[in-house]
């Protein structure tokens, strides 16, 4: 199967390109019946638009979404749901420059290799701009959630290697870089637009907290709830690294201290961030993303071209100086996406 879809039960097909026409998506397995608000994939949208602040690009796309099918007098039918966006705000010319050359960080190279051609501009398929359509996706499994109690909330942990020092959800969309910490967010904006300010961009961690899922769902051989969280998260092209609760300090800790001990009234803890066996335990579902800083940098690089020459590569445009901000929804959504798929597998066994 090519690699454009995800999910089983509840599955999404995405296409399009950053510079073309338009991006979009077609959502598989949407429960008949389910109420479709515009309004909030509107809302979803703006979370992830390019051009809302000081750090993110300057780009200025609507990201308006339109439903070609799959709705009929505001609930979803069952079949097909596709959805498109429309590309307004294109600067293809931007790439002229680098269109032969392999730019460092980006996928140019890969995509060359894998497929003897590619779209230059704005980095074709690879390009951020396709997780706008997973944001449309993910509004819909957010829908299908609604009612279940179950909430799902992602936030810059640390940026530019500042980290927040307190943690108030009600403070994520208080600041533009979506910090818990409103102390941390005004130190990590002013690093960010340093580096900004010198051409170049910041990395960061987003943490994800998911409450309320129920116990029992998740396959136990391949397709673990953290396996399938973990591809989804590893598939947005800025994340290198995800882990789970203790995640990799778990390496440096005993059994004892690992292991989450039960009694009557519960869990005692929650080493495992609400996953053992791949199952979910009903805990808090807790996980941490490293995303990578923006490559797109205007400072000189050493490359090559397509010829194989050496050159030196300057990336110029309108680019994110810190991925982190507009990532956060993205992160939700596939989320979401996620457990409305495991939950749809899990009615499946236990009908």
């Amino acid at each position: 199967m090519p690699g454009n879809v995800f999910g089983q039960e509840f599955r999404i097909t995405t296409f399009g390109e950053s510079h073309g026409a338009a991006i979009g998506v077609v959502v598989d397995g949407v429960t008949p019946g389910t109420q479709i608000d515009t309004g909030f994939i509107r809302h979803e949208m703006e979370r992830r638009r390019p051009g809302q602040s000081a750090v993110s690009t300057a780009r200025q796309e609507e990201d308006t979404v339109e439903i070609l099918s799959g709705v009929f007098e505001g609930k979803a039918t069952g079949t097909p749901l596709a959805m498109v966006i429309r590309n307004r705000d294109a600067h293809s010319r931007s790439y002229d420059d680098v269109k032969d050359l392999f730019r460092p960080g980006h996928a140019d190279y890969a995509y060359q290799q894998k497929y003897g051609v590619r779209d230059y501009r704005g980095g074709g398929r690879s390009s951020g701009r396709e997780t706008a359509a997973r944001v449309a996706a993910g509004a819909i499994a957010k829908m299908m959630l609604s009612g279940r109690d179950i909430s799902i909330v992602a936030y810059v942990r640390r940026a530019a290697g500042i980290e927040c020092e307190t943690i108030d959800f009600n403070e994520i969309e208080n600041n533009i870089v979506r910090a818990a910490d409103p102390v941390a967010a005004e130190k990590m904006i002013a690093r960010i637009m340093e580096l900004k300010a010198a051409g170049n961009s910041a990395g960061g961690v987003v943490e994800c907290v998911i409450r309320n899922v129920p116990a029992g769902l998740g396959e136990p051989a391949f397709d673990k709830l953290d396996a399938d969280l973990a591809k989804a998260m590893l598939s947005l092209g800025a994340v290198k690294g995800i882990e789970f609760g203790d995640g990799f300090a778990a390496a440096d800790l005993t059994g004892q201290e690992n292991n989450d001990e039960i009694a009557a009234s519960g869990f005692l803890s929650n080493h495992a961030g609400g996953v053992t066996g791949g199952i979910s335990t009903g805990q808090e579902i807790i996980f941490r993303l490293a995303v990578k800083p923006t490559p797109s940098i205007s400072l000189p690089q050493k490359t090559v071209d397509i010829a194989g020459n050496e050159v030196e590569c300057r990336t110029v445009g309108r680019h994110d100086p810190f991925i982190g901000a507009r990532i956060v929804p993205v992160v939700e959504a596939m989320a979401a996406i996620v457990l409305v798929d495991h939950l749809k597998r899990q009615a499946a066994l236990r009908a």
